[in-house]
This record gives structure tokens, C-alpha cells and sequence, in this order.
């Protein structure tokens, strides 16, 4: 038999909040929150009493440090380059962006006219320009040019040289300036790299054995398990005649790194030598495929492998089946062929039962998907496949607004699955159904459940904050209301939640002070980063990554600062800076991003100005001001609806041909471009700023206004559509606003309607 299936192959997800459609998808957020144990069995080193005190007195705080370096000779050679190159960035990241004669011509003429770093800066510039149009040859003239005006950044123009000649095929050149490139340049981010290099050289010479004793080098680094490096060693021993380890590396590239380029080069290249991958190999492959839901890839290998002479008609029936559940999700898949898939005994009957309850999910067929599911549980009630059936069915029913059915198949599934990466999930839903069946006190019992069992899951802000709404709505005990509602402000101060507690805490007022419930003594306070006042000016890599702004070499500047040791505490908040200075505001935000999202559990006046200017940014915000207020809208709500559909992209287009800032379809746009009397419009005028944003904020307004001006239901339309949130609030029994919103089933759409309603709220604490 082949080794594993893919339901044993799959490696567990981290916990994932599923979008509940009707496809049974996969929503981008995901949870790292740990099963805890429960309190019966486990004391948390305290008693949860006074962890609840402790945790109504005190949030997380910012840490902020201020990183110190001084100067160096190589620091002040370093800003010498950046300060005489500085005019050069405007013409560089233009070359970058359209490598036009002109643009070719205007570096050129700075080069001419800045010798010394100035013109290195600018010959560096010109050759990366070469090299993206594969013009290697005249990239090689330039990067040599740029190695002999300037210094500061020789590493980047001998490497990159060495590059573009390889890829020119001059081997002599390459190898020349790659040869002692570590001990000439120790601090450069290419010395890992320069080994693989100059072996790739060395190869083109027909140089094996020199190949092989510059690769040993890297032996034992973690460079050596890169795919390049070993794809380069079984070249290298391909050519010195050594086949066996050739075959060896190769069959390891394929297996282990099933996503790489260098996976393909490793299939061809075993069966030039005749020895293919093995079937069990390439199922490996397929089931890898498989897991990161490359569902075509995946299901032409199953399919091809059944040609494999050595197998076994078992082994042939579970491909077919492999291959069918492809197809499912490729929506190919037909109920006639399902059921003449074969009847196997292993895991993937189980599987052939999960594809048949799913195309009985997709027709609509409860009673079939009932009854399928009940021979899961007979028959293999441990399947990876029994799990996956319980949550799509759970999906559906929420889909179908059937809350007792929903609620059955997420609690069979915890109950069946304890340690499932879905457990934090299902377990939230069936507290919210529970509440919205106004069953209020096993909601509020799984409420604080919740709390306690995932104290570190993305669910627990929620639960906090509905337990609070049943102690002060249906318990009438305002005091650990105010409680659950503290403790939220506190632990999450800007997420969404907590600006709706500190809205009910308002509302309520002074309050008798009641203990804290025993769940609060679980909540656990975010660990908060590590900020930086301010940047070290003189560390040599943050340096040198600006230097390399000035020239346009942009996808450097990342890599140049984390080579620094302590870039860890301040590397995202300088390339953010360094992006941001030359107009990358998309490069800007990501970057800051991974500061973390602990950054929300921070007082805003504890953290930098920075951050904040860079995590919500303002680009454009002249036009976007002008057409808010034409409008009558709210700036605030427009810029957080552009951070979220485009995060201030104006070139950005979705896979839905969504356009630009405000992510317009053509068709709206075609509409609101006649509305404002703009003749012969074309979809391509989206991608321009003013455009979409004069375009854009009419048709929110004219959504806002379907919906009575109210935003939620707004921008889940915008997102959604209306059809589906006209069925949501028809179904009505909801009592407030933030209850529609939990109670929207598609978590892309809950979590967009949340993130722009918090991000509104922090833009107006910013910029108010």
C-alpha cells in the first residue's frame, strides 16, 4: 500500500474561523490560541479571584526602549553615501517602476553629474533596471561602474554583477567576483548566498569538484537545507558522476520542498536519469499539494500515479478517490461520479463518505447528509474526514439560519474532537446560536467556558463582552457587567469590543461593586512589544537600507535590516519609515503590520506617534476629504474602508476585477461616472486616485443610504452584497446593532465590518 492518505498525510491547520458558505471555505484568520486546561484541574498559580482583581486594575502597557549606537567610521561613511545620493531617489524609483529611455537617460545624467557614491548609487540603479528587462550584459557594465565610483555599497554591485554575468553566461566573470566575497565584505546579506553562486559558476565552467568544495561551506547551516543549495549539490554530483546522491537530494527536493521551483527541475531531472520519483514519493507530493489547496496540481498527480505499474488495485482505488475529492473542491465533481467511486476498507472510505455528504450539503439534501454522517460516526468515528464533515455541516446549517441543528454538529464535533483546530471556533458558535435562541443560560455558561478554555483565543473579547450584556439584560447584576465590561477596555483597549464595553460602561454609570466572576481570572493580558522611541541612527544596516532606497533597490531593504542583531525591536518601524518616504504607502503599512497586533492592546498615547502615522495613513487625503464632504460622509469610515479593501493601493485589482482605492467594480464605476456626468469613462480610470475616490465615495453614499445610513449594514453590503443582508436583517430578532453584526455568518464579512468600525474610531482618536 502507498504511505499514509491524505486525511493522515494533512497536517492539522492552525485553528482557522471558517467563512460558513455554502462551498464549506476557508477564511483567512486564523487562532493560535491553546486548549487549556480546565479549572478543576488546573490552578494558574493563583486563585482566579484575585487574578479577576488583578486583571480590573491592570491592562498591558507599552515597553519602549530607545536604541542607542554610536557612531563608527563605517556609519559615517555610510550616511556620507546616503546624504550624496539623496536627490537620486526620486529618478530611481522612477527607473524602477517604468524603465523608459528617458528614465534610463535622467540616471545616467545624475550619474554624470555626481561622481563618488552619487554615481555608484546611480549605476547601481541602472543595472537593476538592466538586469529586471534581461539586459545582463549592459547590468554587468553598470554594476562595475557603480563597484568603482563608491564603496558603500561595492557588496550589492559585485554580487548583483556576479548575478547578471551567471545569468549572461560568463562563468570567467562571476566566479572572479564572487571568489574570497565573504572575507571582503563579512556583514554582507549575500555571504550565505555567495557559496550557491559561485558553485552555480563553477558548474557553468563544467567545474564539479570546485562546485562541490565551495558548497561545503555552508555544510551543516541552515542555508544548506534551502532549495536552491541543494538542487545546486545534486547538479554538482550529477556532473562529477556520483548518480546515487544526485538521485538522493533530488528525490529529497521533491518530497520536502513540493512548492519550490526547484521541485519540478528535481522530477525532470530524476526521470532524465531514469530513476523517477516512486509512487509513494509522488503521493507525498500530491498530498502536500493537497493540504495547501492546490486542488488542480493535486489531483493530476493522483491521477497520473495510478499509472504506476507497482501498485496495488487498492492502492489504485484510494488515487481514485484522492482524486475525487480534487475535484469536489474544484466544484467538478457530480454525484453519479461519486458514487461509483470504489469501496475501500482504509481512511478513504471515510473520505469517499465526506465527499458524498458534501455534494448532499451542496444540493441541499439534510436528510441524506444526515444519514451519511451517521455512518461516519459508526464506522470510523476517529477520521480527520468525520471532523471535517461535522464542521461543514455545522457551516451549512448556520448558512441555513437552522441554530439547533448548527448548534448539534459543532457540539458533536467538540465533543468527538476535543483538541480539533476548529474546537475554539465551533465552541464560540454554539455560545452565540445559544444566545440568539435566547437559551441564555447555557449561552452564558459557554460564554465563560470560552474564556476559560481558550484564554487565548481571538473568541475571548467576544465572549467578555456578551457575558457582560447577559449580567446587565437578563441577570440584571450591573456590578459584574461593569466587571466583564472593565476588564475588556482594559485587556483589549482598541479592539472592537472593548469600544463597545466602554460605550456600556457609560451608559451604565457608577455602579455597586460586585466580586469578580471566577471566568475573569483566566483572561489573559496580551504580552505587549517591544517599541523604539526612536531609531538607531547609526546602525550600519538601517543605514545602508536607506542607501539602497535612494537606488531603488527595494526588495533589499527588508533583508539589509534585519541582518542588524537588533533589528527585532525596531526593523518593521524603520522599513515602514523607509517604504512610506518614497511613496510605497501599501509596502509602508504591511510592514508596520508586523509590529503585531498587540499594538491594539496599547493606550494610544503610550505608544510612538510613528506607529500610528504608519499603521493608519493618510495618503491622498486632500481628494478623500473633499469628495467625504461632497458627500456627507464621515472621512474617518471612508479611510478605514480604503485600509481594509485596498490598504491605500491605488493600483490595486481583485481577483473579482475590483478596481482600485475603493475597490470598484467597472460596472459601479461605469454607473457613478454617468451620475456625475463624466464622459467617455473606461474602467482603467479606477486605478487613478481622484477618480476612484470621487466615484467611490458616491456609491457609498448611495449604499449607505439603502441602508438607512446605518454603517453596519452597509459595510456588509459592501462587502457581501446586498441580497445576502437583506436576508440577515429580514430574519430581524436582533436586539441592537453589535447583535446583527456577531450574528453575520460569513466571517470574512464580520470581521471587515468589525475592523472598519474599530479602525474609524481609532483614525478619529489620531487625527480629531
Amino acid at each position: 500500500m502507498l504511505a499514509g492518505t491524505v486525511g493522515a498525510v494533512a497536517q492539522k491547520k492552525k485553528a482557522t474561523h471558517t467563512t460558513a458558505s455554502s462551498t464549506h471555505s476557508t477564511a483567512k484568520s486564523s487562532s493560535t490560541a491553546k486548549t487549556a486546561k480546565s479549572k478543576s484541574t488546573t490552578t494558574h498559580g493563583k486563585s482566579s479571584k484575585a487574578a479577576a482583581t488583578h486583571a480590573l486594575k491592570k491592562g498591558t502597557h507599552a515597553k519602549t526602549t530607545r536604541m542607542v549606537s554610536e557612531p563608527t567610521v563605517q556609519s559615517k561613511t555610510l550616511h556620507t553615501a546616503f546624504v550624496e545620493s539623496s536627490t537620486l531617489r526620486p529618478m530611481a524609483q522612477q527607473l524602477a517602476a517604468g524603465r523608459s529611455s528617458a528614465a534610463f537617460a535622467g540616471v545616467q545624467s545624475y550619474a554624470s553629474a555626481h561622481p563618488g557614491e552619487g554615481a555608484a548609487a546611480a549605476y547601481l540603479a541602472m543595472g537593476h533596471a538592466y538586469a529586471v528587462d534581461r539586459r545582463y550584459g549592459d547590468a554587468v557594465s553598470a554594476y562595475k561602474q557603480a563597484s568603482t565610483q563608491g564603496s558603500a555599497l561595492r557588496d550589492y554591485a559585485d554580487y548583483l554583477a556576479a548575478q547578471a554575468a551567471l545569468n549572461n553566461h560568463d562563468a570567467s566573470t562571476a566566479i572572479t567576483l564572487l571568489t574570497n566575497f565573504a572575507q571582503k565584505y563579512p556583514a554582507s546579506i549575500f555571504v550565505p548566498s555567495t557559496p550557491v553562486t559561485l558553485a552555480n559558476a563553477y558548474l557553468l565552467n563544467n567545474d564539479a569538484n570546485s562546485a562541490l568544495r565551495t558548497l561545503a561551506i555552508l555544510m551543516g547551516q541552515s542555508k544548506s537545507q534551502s532549495a536552491d543549495y541543494l538542487i545546486t549539490e545534486a547538479k554538482a554530483h550529477q556532473m562529477a558522476g556520483d548518480v546515487a546522491a544526485a538521485v538522493s537530494i533530488y528525490r529529497q527536493i521533491f518530497v520536502r520542498l513540493p512548492f519550490s521551483p526547484e521541485a519540478q527541475q528535481s522530477r525532470v531531472a530524476l526521470q532524465s536519469l531514469n530513476a523517477g520519483p516512486t509512487a509513494g514519493e509522488r503521493k507525498l507530493h500530491a498530498d502536500a499539494l493537497f493540504n495547501a489547496k492546490r486542488y488542480g496540481e493535486a489531483g493530476a498527480e493522483y491521477d497520473a500515479i495510478k499509472n504506476d505499474a507497482s501498485l496495488s488495485q487498492a492502492d489504485r482505488d484510494a488515487l481514485d478517490i484522492y482524486g475525487a475529492v480534487c475535484d469536489l473542491k474544484l466544484k467538478h465533481l457530480s454525484r453519479r461520479d461519486a458514487e461509483k467511486l470504489p469501496d475501500t476498507g482504509d481512511d478513504s472510505a471515510a473520505l469517499k463518505l465526506y465527499i458524498l455528504a458534501e455534494i448532499s450539503r451542496n444540493e441541499g439534501d439534510t436528510a441524506g447528509h444526515t444519514s451519511i454522517l451517521q455512518q461516519m460516526e459508526q464506522r470510523f468515528p476517529k477520521s480527520r474526514w468525520l471532523e471535517e464533515a461535522l464542521y461543514s455541516g455545522g457551516n451549512m446549517y448556520l448558512i441555513k439560519r437552522d441554530s439547533t441543528q448548527a448548534i448539534a454538529h459543532y457540539g458533536k464535533l467538540f465533543e468527538m474532537f476535543p483538541n480539533s483546530t476548529y474546537a475554539p471556533s465551533v465552541h464560540w458558535r454554539s455560545a452565540w446560536l445559544n444566545y440568539r435562541l435566547r437559551n441564555y443560560s447555557e449561552a452564558a455558561r459557554l460564554m465563560e467556558e470560552q474564556i476559560m478554555r481558550f484564554p487565548l483565543g481571538p473568541e475571548v473579547p467576544t465572549a467578555l463582552y456578551w457575558r457582560g450584556r447577559l449580567y446587565r439584560d437578563v441577570e440584571k447584576n450591573s456590578g459584574q457587567a461593569a466587571n466583564y465590561f472593565s476588564v475588556l477596555s482594559n485587556t483589549y483597549r482598541n479592539y472592537y469590543y472593548a469600544n463597545l464595553a466602554r460605550q456600556q460602561l457609560q451608559q451604565m454609570g457608577t455602579q455597586t461593586q460586585a466580586a469578580p466572576a471566577d471566568a475573569l481570572g483566566y483572561v489573559k493580558t496580551p504580552p505587549a512589544p517591544t517599541l523604539v522611541a526612536a531609531l538607531p541612527e547609526n546602525d550600519p544596516h538601517l543605514i545602508k537600507a536607506r542607501l539602497l532606497a535612494n537606488a531603488a533597490l527595494n526588495e533589499y531593504i527588508g533583508p539589509e535590516i534585519q541582518a542588524s542583531g537588533t533589528a527585532s525591536q525596531w526593523g518593521a518601524l524603520a522599513e515602514a519609515e523607509i517604504y512610506s518616504s518614497y511613496g510605497e504607502n501599501v509596502r509602508a503599512l504591511q510592514a508596520v503590520k508586523r509590529s503585531g497586533s498587540g499594538l491594539y492592546t496599547l493606550p494610544v498615547s503610550e505608544v510612538p506617534s510613528a506607529y500610528w502615522t504608519l499603521l493608519f495613513p493618510r495618503p491622498y487625503w486632500g481628494d478623500l476629504t473633499t469628495n467625504a464632504e461632497a458627500q456627507g460622509l464621515d472621512p474617518y469610515l471612508v479611510a478605514s474602508l480604503i485600509r481594509q479593501e485596498s490598504e491605500f493601493n491605488p493600483g490595486a485589482i481583485s481577483r473579482a476585477n475590483a478596481m482600485g482605492l475603493m475597490q470598484l467594480l467597472p460596472g459601479v464605476g461605469k454607473q457613478e461616472a454617468k451620475r456625475a456626468g463624466m464622459k467617455k469613462f473606461t474602467a482603467p480610470m479606477l486605478l487613478n486616485p481622484s477618480i476612484n475616490l470621487k466615484l467611490g465615495t458616491m456609491n457609498l453614499r448611495e449604499v449607505l443610504g439603502r441602508w438607512n445610513n446605518t454603517p453596519e449594514y452597509a459595510l456588509a453590503a459592501y462587502n457581501a452584497g446586498d441580497v445576502p443582508v437583506r436576508n440577515w436583517v429580514g430574519e430581524g430578532n436582533y436586539k441592537d446593532l453589535p447583535e446583527f453584526v456577531e450574528s453575520i455568518p460569513y466571517t470574512e464579512t464580520r470581521e471587515y465590518v468589525q475592523s472598519i468600525l474599530r479602525n474609524r474610531e481609532m483614525y478619529r482618536q489620531l487625527y480629531r
